[in-house]
Parts: structure tokens; C-alpha cells; sequence
């Protein structure tokens, strides 16, 4: 299958791959995450530009929008304004449904105190070093946390999303092995959190690690929803994508021209997986998303970062 739209000049014309790859047809969950890709910027961007953006996102179709986060303001200056934010935005002809980022107990009741969020997301590293610099919390700690807000979450009707950082590998020398890994799962799914996303935070997963975990981890765990949140530079994303399909995932974080990343890790960061490269190897035809809507929000996406 091929597919053309042109942004801002530039004409895309995309191949689907993933039928020269995958036998089956299972539909693609699609997240895009303007968060990710906004949060490390330096210059802060103006509320309205924001929401402006997020409203063209909302049009699109996507599975989720992770939007913005409750954390500190001092860690992350640039979601100080999500609250903000959320209020301009029309959600009255949106399906997508909103996820927004925290790391704490107070951070979930913020968050929480807005009925319009669906999903609260949680960094859990299974790097300690990571974990610490992350959230300023050892793994022990980082759990309870968990316990916490997954305890406040389900008594407000909402859902946990638990992101395994560093679940490819880290740099600090931390243990590192598909078992670590599972543990983890493991221990988190007992206090019934059904979504994890498997998060390559620094670009170190190869394919042959990625198609490791997810085609050992799903068959063992049929009852949960297990994605990818994959890193990336411009010359790996596609085995990257093949290896975690090969392994049976069907949930994607992406995020419109691969802007972003995240700004503990370190600063060389490759970026985010871009969105259009999602695209690009599954097409639009297995997505919930609109290929016209997501073409005017990709040529959007300059205005907030080019700009």
C-alpha cells in the first residue's frame, strides 16, 4: 500500500511495510505524544500555541494523546501551564482519549482533580541510577509510589500507564536482562495495571533485544496490553519497528517528526519514534487514524517547534 500527502512543500510518499513483514491484520493502537516531544524544550511555548496544537492532534484519531504532565515545575518547566492547557481545548468531537504524566501522589491528585484525563502515566525504571535521576526515587520507593497512585487511579475510574524505563538497557551499568524486566512486569501487573509501555529511553535497544522482550514477554502475559516506546536516529527506526512487530506488539508511541525525548536521560538523546515512520510501515488502513487530519497536524507541528 502507498500513500502521498504534502507538508509544508515536502511531498511524503509512504509504503506500508508491515505486510511484507507481518502475516496478520490486528489493528495498531497509534499514541502520539506532544508531551514528550514539547517537554525538553528550552523556550517556552505559549499556552494557546500549545493547545492549538493538541486540538489539531485531537482530530486526527489517535488511540491516546499523552498531552502533558503534573510534575514539578522546577524538574519540568515547560508542562508547568498543563492544567492550563487542558481547559482550552475542545473535547466534544474527539474520540482520542487524554494521558497525562506524573510522578508522585500529589502530581496523580492534580492531575485526577481534572475528569477529562483518562490515563495516568508512570515512569518506573528498572535502572535504579535512572529511577533516581528520573524521579528522585530509589525502585523501592518508585514502587510504593506506584501502589499510591494506582490506588488513587482505580478509585477515580481511570487507568494506570506504567512506562518500563530503561527496559532495553542503560549505560549505568545496572543489571540488565529480560528477567529483570519480567520481574518488574510481574510484580507491577499483581496491583492490576494492565497497560505497560516497554520505553527504549535512550535509543539503546537493538532488534535483536526488542524482538526479545516483546516476543517473550506477550505470550506469557495474554491479559496485558504490552507497547513500545521506542528511540530512535533516523537510520535504525525501521528494524526497530520490525523487531517489536515480529514480537507481537500493537501498540505504538510516536511522536511527529521524532521531536523530543527525554530530558533526564542525557543530553545527546536520539529522538522520539517518529509518528509518520509508524505510518510509514503499518499504514493509516490499520490505525484509528485519519491520513488528511494527520497531515495538516504534522505541517502544525512547525509552528510549535521550527518556529
Amino acid at each position: 500500500m502507498s500513500f502521498n500527502f504534502t507538508d509544508k512543500g515536502y511531498s511524503f510518499c509512504f509504503t506500508c511495510l508491515a505486510n511484507q513483514v507481518l502475516p496478520n491484520h490486528h489493528p495498531i493502537k497509534i499514541i502520539e505524544c506532544p508531551r514528550d516531544a514539547m517537554q525538553g524544550r528550552h523556550d517556552f511555548i505559549p499556552s494557546e500555541t500549545k493547545a492549538a496544537y493538541l486540538q489539531q492532534l485531537l482530530a486526527c484519531g489517535f488511540d491516546t494523546l499523552d498531552f502533558g504532565s503534573f510534575v514539578s515545575p522546577k524538574a519540568i518547566p515547560q508542562m508547568r501551564d498543563t492544567a492550563e492547557v487542558l481547559g482550552m481545548l475542545d473535547l466534544s468531537d474527539t474520540d482520542t482519549r487524554l494521558l497525562a504524566i506524573v510522578a508522585n501522589r500529589r502530581g496523580a491528585e492534580a492531575a485526577l482533580s481534572h475528569p477529562e484525563i483518562d490515563f495516568l502515566g508512570y515512569p518506573f525504571s528498572v535502572s535504579e541510577t535512572f529511577q533516581l535521576r528520573n524521579t528522585n526515587a530509589t525502585l523501592a520507593e518508585s514502587l510504593e509510589r506506584v501502589k499510591q497512585i494506582q490506588e488513587l487511579t482505580l478509585a477515580a475510574g481511570k487507568e494506570m500507564v506504567l512506562y518500563l524505563s530503561m527496559g532495553f538497557g542503560n549505560p549505568y551499568g545496572d543489571p540488565w536482562n529480560v528477567e529483570v524486566v519480567e520481574q518488574w512486569l510481574s510484580r507491577l501487573a499483581q496491583l492490576d495495571i494492565r497497560i505497560f509501555q516497554l520505553s527504549d529511553t535512550i535509543g539503546v535497544g537493538d532488534p535483536a533485544s526488542i524482538h526479545y522482550l516483546f516476543s517473550n514477554l506477550i505470550p506469557r502475559y495474554p491479559d496485558l496490553e504490552i507497547g513500545a516506546h521506542l528511540h530512535t536516529t533516523p537510520d535504525t527506526w525501521e528494524e526497530k519497528i520490525a523487531a517489536a512487530a515480529r514480537g507481537g506488539c500493537l501498540r505504538y508511541d510516536g511522536a511527529i517528526r521524532g521531536f523530543g525525548g527525554c530530558p533526564m536521560a542525557k543530553d545527546d538523546l536520539t529522538g522520539n519514534m517518529p509518528t509518520e515512520n509508524l505510518f510509514q510501515y503499518f499504514g493509516f488502513d490499520r490505525t484509528s487514524v485519519e491520513r488528511e487530519a494527520f497531515a495538516e497536524a504534522m505541517a502544525g507541528s512547525g509552528k510549535v517547534f521550527l518556529e
